[in-house]
């Protein structure tokens, strides 16, 4: 993912949260805003109870990776927050789940 594609203010995940509806999976919550942006941006989150550091990072990596594999419309901002259920899947698990999840909410480019 590009720098210029990624959120990280505490307050855009606090305002984004607080705003709109939780959109809830198995292995995760995934929040959407649309706006008038001319680019889509992601924010991950991934609590303590999910593990030490090591595990958390490699997690939010494969989320990443996964992330990088399409293309997504303008004027998203997307913040997924995983559950500890995610520690249970393999990455093509959850590589499956969360591009369904994707085209659930339609963010995904055609």
């Amino acid at each position: 993912m590009k720098k210029i594609n990624i959120l990280k203010n505490n307050r855009d995940f606090n305002r984004i949260i607080d705003t709109y509806k939780a959109n809830k999976y198995k292995d995760f919550v995934i929040y959407i805003e649309r706006t008038n942006d001319e680019l889509y941006h992601f924010g991950i989150s991934v609590g303590k109870k999910i593990g030490n550091a090591v595990t958390r990072n490699k997690y939010k990596r494969r989320i990443r990776a996964i992330i990088d594999k399409k293309n997504y419309q303008k004027g998203i901002n997307c913040i997924i927050i995983l559950r500890k259920s995610i520690l249970d899947r393999d990455y093509i698990e959850i590589e499956n789940s969360l591009l369904k999840a994707f085209k659930d909410l339609k963010i995904t480019k055609e």
